[in-house]
């Protein structure tokens, strides 16, 4: 089954204007951009056959060229990085069983978590869209309060039934739960990793669909799938004691860059 890695990235964020080009400081004191370091992450998963940046700057173009990445150039009418992909992968013409968007906030994204992915959505076949889902330690979990609690957009979260088939996500903490939990605590909290693998045909029906209420008041581009009727398909994945965030606000640079060098990534 052949495997396409596209990395959407913008530089016109909402909330972070720039941010693909932001430098994340490793454990070695060396700097690299946050999607030269998404690039890195892509690059280690085992079992796929390209990886795309896929962008409508000529900034970041530039800068990923220059150190390796093999760049394609999208519209700037891209509302989010599905319909990025989708153009990119129609750009390069298909050609692939699975298109997997590994979304440039996402640096310290395991290579397993992506594997894992790709074998869920081989293994069901009435799945037409999988993304990964953590189950909350009490300190993550902590950590998405608190930034609730002072208006940041901290990790998104993920409900899903007995057969995980997605009922919903959302930036705000579901489901309730009324407790309080250590750091090193199991939660019923699932953190939802922004990682996605597609089948051709989910892709190209993406843009072709209107934004929905629940994607617009959310902000999140999975919701247009759910919307649609669309079997997603939540693959719980383990961080084998790793940790993980995703650089959605300036202050997640230091937090980000504590984590790497707490687990001595370069």
């Amino acid at each position: 089954m052949s495997v396409l890695i596209v990395i959407p990235a913008r530089y016109a964020s909402t909330r972070y204007p720039g941010k693909p080009l932001v430098e994340l400081r490793g454990a070695g004191g060396e700097a690299k951009s946050l999607i030269h370091r998404s690039w890195d992450a892509a690059m280690s998963v085992k079992g796929v056959d390209r990886v795309v940046v896929a962008t409508d700057d000529d900034r970041i173009k530039e800068h990923a060229e220059a150190f390796g990445a093999e760049v394609v150039m999208t519209s700037e009418a891209c509302q989010n990085g599905t319909e990025r992909c989708a153009e990119a992968f129609d750009i390069l013409g298909g050609g692939f069983d699975i298109v997997v968007n590994l979304q440039g906030d996402a640096p310290l994204t395991p290579a397993w978590f992506v594997e894992d992915l790709v074998a869920g959505l081989s293994a069901h076949p009435v799945a037409e869209v999988a993304t990964p889902v953590l189950r909350t330690e009490g300190a993550a979990l902590n950590g998405f309060l608190e930034d609730r609690r002072a208006g940041r957009v901290g990790g998104t979260t993920a409900v899903f039934g007995a057969d995980n088939n997605a009922l919903y996500f959302s930036k705000e903490v579901i489901p309730y739960t009324g407790k309080t939990y250590a750091d090193q605590d199991d939660t019923p909290v699932f953190h939802h990793v922004g990682v996605y693998a597609y089948r051709p045909s989910a892709l190209a029906a993406y843009p072709r669909w209107a934004m929905g209420p629940l994607e617009r008041l959310e902000g999140l581009e999975q919701l247009r799938f759910l919307e649609r009727g669309a079997h997603v398909l939540c693959v719980e994945v383990d961080a084998k004691g790793r940790q993980f965030w995703e650089l959605n606000n300036p202050e997640d640079v230091p937090r980000i860059e504590t984590m790497m060098a707490q687990m001595g990534v370069a």
